[in-house]
């Protein structure tokens, strides 16, 4: 195997995909690839991916590396950590078996991954799945008890531009399946006009479907400038202690933003604001909701979505639970009626139209022959 391309590296695989080219072989650092950041990947389809971490542990079934094996992109594995020291950003790569070359000398090498490693892999990690499920059920009661004062208490919310009293909110996270849930949801959108609430980079995810968020909210490490530009409400996910570290990069564009200091996930901060503006119906596309996206997270348990669902829950539905409400097919009685509503304008035309008066006179005349009239 011989691949060319330009070096394009960066720690944090979100940060990469926005310069990363189909060209190029991207350089990242990144353990249990997830599937958001293997789509992500995917979409660009890279000569190859180099990974300073194992794409797959066995810790949990984790099926980025698999997706993007099984789009054809080669993975060289576990390389050298180094690399991000030796190589610059540009510099014309190759890649021969499993060694990395620049300038026609060798810089590093790294183990090529099959589908038949990543399987095993997979194997391995159906077996420790337990144990990890164990952990993080420990974890997330042992915050709960932690956080729920906290989330299910009163608590002050940051005063927003955006009415959603009594009105349908749909929050946006760049999840796994955001693409495929709004494509769903299209005609839900068009009918009930929700307010738009985008988690990070879900306000992009709004943008790419041509529609405008009214609220962004996040620790804003993953949302565009042009998001951020275009007009809404501008939330700043903090620490519960009120630190935020998303609010200088805010501040240095000339934005004005409000801090909401909660613990948990950015998504559980808007779902948070649609509950406490009285919200009378929020959908969810792209929301992580179990173990598997949460460790792919980082995250050693799920306790403020849990506490979060519990308070909302009354009025929280997927996205796919919302586009069997609004799947529209045409009955044969409404075909009908269709048909015939089509047909009068057209029986109109033709009785009216100079062109066709002989031709009817003509039919009148054989139907009074036949009659004896």
């Amino acid at each position: 195997m011989q691949i060319r391309g330009r070096a394009r590296l960066d720690r944090r695989t979100k940060d990469l995909v926005k310069r990363l080219r189909k060209t190029d072989i991207a350089i990242i650092s990144h353990d249990d690839i997830d599937e958001v950041a293997a789509n992500c990947l995917i979409e660009i389809k890279p000569q190859a991916i180099i990974n300073t971490k194992p794409s797959i542990t066995g810790r949990y079934p984790a099926k980025g590396v698999y997706k993007i094996l099984k789009s054809g992109i080669p993975v060289l594995d576990e390389v050298e950590d180094g690399i991000f020291d030796l190589i610059r950003e540009g510099t014309r790569l190759e890649i021969r078996q499993n060694q990395i070359f620049a300038f026609e000398k060798k810089v590093a090498e790294g183990k090529l991954l099959t589908l038949e490693d990543v399987k095993a892999k997979l194997n391995q990690a159906d077996e420790n799945f337990k144990q990890q499920l164990d952990v993080f059920v420990d974890n997330t009661l042992d915050y709960a008890k932690k956080e729920k004062d906290i989330l299910l208490g009163n608590l002050e919310v940051p005063p927003l531009h955006t009415y959603m009293l009594k009105r349908h909110v749909l929050i946006v996270v760049r999840g796994s399946s955001y693409k495929e849930d709004l494509r769903t949801i299209s005609s839900y959108i068009q009918e009930q006009r929700p307010v738009l609430i985008g988690v990070d980079g879900g306000a992009d995810a709004l943008l790419e479907f041509g529609l405008k968020p009214d609220i962004i909210v996040g620790d804003m490490d993953s949302v565009s400038n042009e998001s951020l530009q275009c007009g809404a409400d501008i939330i700043v996910h903090a620490y519960a202690n009120g630190k935020a570290p998303g609010l200088e990069r805010v501040r240095d564009m000339g934005l004005e933003a409000e801090v909401f200091p909660v613990p948990g996930t950015s998504e559980d901060v808007a779902m948070i604001l649609a509950w406490e503006y009285g919200a009378s119906l929020i959908v969810v596309v792209g929301s992580h909701s179990n173990m598997v996206d949460f460790l792919e997270k980082g995250r050693k348990g799920m306790a403020s979505t849990f506490l979060v669902r519990l308070k909302i829950g009354s009025i929280l539905v997927d996205a796919r639970g919302v586009s069997q409400l609004y799947k529209q097919s045409l009955h044969r009685r409404n075909l009908a009626q269709l048909f015939l509503a089509a047909m009068v304008p057209f029986a109109i035309l033709l009785l009216i139209s100079p062109a066709t008066k002989p031709f009817f006179r003509l039919i009148i005349l054989q139907l009074k022959l036949l009659l004896g009239m």
